[in-house]
């Protein structure tokens, strides 16, 4: 009998992995326990201009489980790329986790409705035009203070109250399938995750408040405004209690919450003021040592902002000489 059960699991495996191969999708865990649903959180403003972002999902830990990876807004290898999101799908009695990526047009991300301009096909909060991306401020949260270059496309807005947050595709989740265009843009020539990107799912990783057996479903920190940011609980306000990134960065970036998106909770929610600082150095890192990343992160922003200003002068046409009668 024993002999017979790991035949049946291992053709299960078979069926499995072929029909990731036919889809020409990467599956990289797969597991028997269905991820939690999907948390309803507010997204913080993008704090860089050229910055994208990458909605939140479940990873999983052999160990401890599901762990949620708060969304970000993460910059892009390099411009003119699309973010695809990572999904779980449910096939031949697995949950199978479909890695997300980097390439030029949004491929098939199992039909899941992340919000902010990842409705379960494509993607319309935004796009690139000559080497800029032009954000849709109707579904994406924007510091308009230091971001210019926007939109405002309404036509997006599914206004019919979505109660699903189911996490994941097959029976019992979504039932989508890939349309041509996906499938398509599935392949294309593709970019895996950034380091950065890496390194941001490896830190929730390691915050067993980010675990769904602790957190029931509800992290600690749903939501980074960058990599080692201000980490944000579902409703906006600074997560203090979390591990991730640095509670007090960034304090001058107002977090307006898009009120036209979907995963925005109904009450307006207030900050707390004055949260003091609770991050501590992890591992051998000392806090000298995580002033020097800050100041060289600030020092980056700094530099990009200077180039996209220094290129915004070079589009403007140059003024012409007055013609005077004689």
């Amino acid at each position: 009998m024993k002999t017979i059960g790991k035949l049946l699991l291992l053709a299960c495996l078979v069926f499995f992995a072929a029909s990731a191969a036919n889809a020409q999708v990467s599956v990289g865990i797969s597991v028997r326990i269905a991820p939690p649903a999907l948390p309803v959180y507010v997204q913080p403003a993008c704090p860089v201009e050229g910055y994208l972002w990458q909605p939140g999902y479940w990873a999983y830990d052999d160990t401890d489980g599901y762990y949620w990876v708060p969304g970000v807004w993460i910059a892009p290898p390099n411009p003119g790329l699309l973010w695809t999101p990572a999904y779980w799908g449910f096939e031949g009695g697995f949950y199978g986790f479909h890695g997300g990526y980097w390439g030029p047009h949004v491929g098939f991300y199992g039909g899941i409705n992340y919000g902010f301009g990842y409705g379960g096909v494509g993607f319309y909060g935004g796009g690139w035009e000559g080497g800029r991306f032009r954000y849709n401020t109707a579904v994406v949260n924007v510091n308009t203070t230091i971001i210019h270059n926007t939109y405002v496309d309404r036509t997006v807005i599914n206004n019919v109250t979505v109660n699903n947050h189911t996490s994941f595709n097959g029976p019992g989740g979504v039932e989508a399938k890939p349309r041509p265009e996906e499938l398509a843009a599935q392949r294309e020539q593709h970019v895996q995750p950034t380091a950065e990107q890496q390194m941001h799912q490896q830190h929730a990783s390691q915050d067993k408040s980010q675990f769904a057996k602790v957190n029931g479903g509800h992290p600690t920190a749903a939501v980074m405004d960058k990599v080692g940011g201000r980490p944000m609980n579902e409703h906006g306000q600074v997560a203090t209690s979390s591990k991730l990134g640095n509670p007090n960065a960034n304090r001058n970036v107002p977090n307006r919450a898009n009120v036209n998106n979907p995963n925005r909770p109904n009450a307006n929610v207030n900050r707390p003021a004055n949260q003091p600082n609770v991050a501590k150095p992890q591992g051998n890192v000392t806090a000298a040592q995580q002033q020097r990343v800050q100041q060289q992160r600030m020092q980056q922003q700094k530099a990009q902002q200077q180039r996209v200003q220094q290129q915004r002068l070079r589009q403007q046409p140059k003024p012409q000489p007055e013609k005077r009668e004689q």
